[in-house]
């Protein structure tokens, strides 16, 4: 039988199973921490650092925080907001995010963020990184300038024998998402959709499906990141 522990965030006390991940437990109890690279009830990668939070007064990835009795937790105060702004403005002047024209716009988590910040012009200088596109695979394009490395398709988009479709080349700033030739000649329609849809931006695109949600109905048009409706979504 799970253990039941009391915890607070912000000076208000929440009740949460003990060992599970503090960003699922707070969304469980209606708290947003913004994420990236997280999805609920997969092993965290801890890469985007947007849900830093200071626990007991030290600064932890609330993806990577396991809850325990009395941790106290500051979530939204001005210093962990003003971190979380300058994270999205990094990942944005990192890539070439060109919002106007993505086919993510509306669905994606960063743009998503950027509102939700009011990112308007950001504190660092543009990199103007030129990645290879790759249209190689018959289902999926891949547009490595938008891809902010939160390592989800490689987390989560495997083949029945476990063998992830996508993979990270090069190290530093040469780092880039790629994607198995051969596994993704035989890769399905469920894996290819549900790869568009767990990425955060639109680094990875179905094929000759763009644009199929009409602007004005897709899930940030409808309710902004961070809202009540959204968290419980999640």
């Amino acid at each position: 039988m799970s253990e039941k522990v009391k915890f607070t965030i912000d000076g208000k006390e929440y009740e949460g199973e003990k060992g599970r991940l503090l960003v699922d437990v707070a969304a469980e109890n209606g708290v947003y921490i913004p994420v990236l690279c997280h999805w609920k009830d997969i092993k965290p990668a801890g890469s985007c650092r947007i849900c830093t939070v200071k626990v007991n007064d030290r600064y932890m990835t609330a993806c990577t925080t396991p809850v325990d009795a009395n941790m106290t937790v500051e979530n939204k105060t001005p210093e962990l907001e003003d971190i979380r702004k300058a994270i999205v403005e990094m990942l944005f002047v990192e890539g070439n995010h060109f919002c106007p024209a993505c086919e993510k716009s509306g669905d994606c988590d960063l743009q998503a963020l950027g509102y939700l910040y009011q990112m308007m012009v950001p504190r660092f200088p543009y990199a103007f990184e030129r990645r290879e596109l790759d249209a190689k695979s018959p289902k999926i394009f891949l547009e490595k300038n938008r891809c902010i490395f939160c390592k989800r398709c490689i987390r989560m988009i495997k083949d029945e024998k476990g063998r992830s479709y996508f993979a990270f080349k090069g190290r530093g700033k040469h780092l880039e998402i790629s994607i198995d030739e051969k596994l993704a000649a035989n890769m399905s329609e469920e894996h290819a959709q549900e790869a568009m849809r767990i990425c955060p931006v639109g680094a990875i695109l179905r094929k000759e499906v763009g644009f199929s949600t009409p602007i004005g109905q897709r899930k940030y048009d409808k309710v902004p990141i961070g809202s009540d409706i959204e968290i419980l979504q999640k």
